[in-house]
């Protein structure tokens, strides 16, 4: 990995960094742009998604590419759940829906590790799909990242 690949915020996380790097990665990934994403992680990231797994940078982003390929309309809201040194928590949901306008709303936790520059290195996601009316959606934001007044999982009974 270049040096020059730095990811702030650092570890050791406090709350309110743990909070900040939960946000980011939220935004990265709403942005659904494969490549944008795939650079917060170390060249030799290691994943579990679902019973997929990655074992570095170029595998994720192909995982990425496939994901979003898939789940269209994809919008995710994460929130902290836990943080210690260099590991953070997370639980979160997204809705999407697939080719067939069938809507989803799936909902995870992922326990993450960083490496000293602030790049994850060990990404590791539990999942679960429930289908869902369009009526029943409650993720309204325009494509892209989730407005700030726009209510958390918690907020939302989520």
């Amino acid at each position: 990995m270049s040096t020059a690949e730095v990811r702030p915020p650092l570890p050791p996380f406090t709350r309110e960094s743990a909070i900040e790097k939960v946000r980011l990665a939220e935004d990265g990934w709403n942005s659904r742009d494969p490549e944008r994403v795939s650079l917060a992680y170390t060249l030799d990231t290691q994943w579990r998604n679902r019973a997929e797994f990655a074992h570095n940078r170029e595998q994720a982003k192909a995982f990425l590419t496939r994901k979003w390929a898939k789940e269209l309309d994809y919008r995710l809201i994460k929130e902290l759940w836990a943080h210690g040194d260099n590991r953070i928590a997370v639980r979160y949901a997204y809705e999407w829906h697939d080719d067939s306008g069938n809507w989803f709303r799936s909902y995870g936790n992922e326990n993450w590790e960083f490496d000293e520059n602030g790049l994850m290195f060990n990404r590791y996601a539990c999942i679960n799909d429930m289908p869902i009316k369009e009526s029943d959606r409650k993720f309204h934001w325009p494509l892209g990242r989730r407005p700030d007044d726009h209510p958390g999982l918690s907020d939302l009974g989520l």
